[in-house]
């Protein structure tokens, strides 16, 4: 069932944390959002990165976003008590275009990331 609309903006909300993170290079509001067994699946530059979301943030922490990186926030689906968000990135570290999905889950009333799958513009791979 589609939730109400308070709850898009609630996920909106969540999903901030992480597009935050990623533009300050620093993952403090995205450990906030995930779960601490959270995944990462996605190819960056050709090579497979799966498994803990420890990874993303490393990533975070260690490449900065850059002056020309934008990003956009798409509440896909909510439904009671798990979500879907694509967050279209551009830009990242001043080269790399990514859509993510996230995965939320509604815990304890609030709203937490599980998963996160992403693709690479394939103009933007360096091999």
């Amino acid at each position: 069932m589609r939730d109400q609309i308070k709850e898009y903006d609630a996920v909106a909300e969540a999903a901030r944390k992480f597009v935050k993170s990623v533009a300050e290079g620093n993952s403090e509001y995205a450990r906030t959002l995930f779960t601490d067994d959270a995944v990462l699946f996605g190819i960056l530059d050709g090579t497979l990165e799966h498994g803990s979301i420890e990874q993303f943030y490393h990533n975070v922490d260690t490449v900065g976003a850059g002056d020309d990186f934008k990003a956009r926030i798409d509440v896909l689906a909510v439904e009671e008590t798990v979500a879907v968000v694509r967050v279209l990135e551009e830009k990242w570290g001043g080269r790399i275009d990514f859509t993510d999905y996230l995965l939320l889950l509604k815990l304890g009333g609030e709203w937490k990331c599980v998963a996160k799958a992403y693709n690479q513009n394939s103009d933007t791979i360096q091999h």
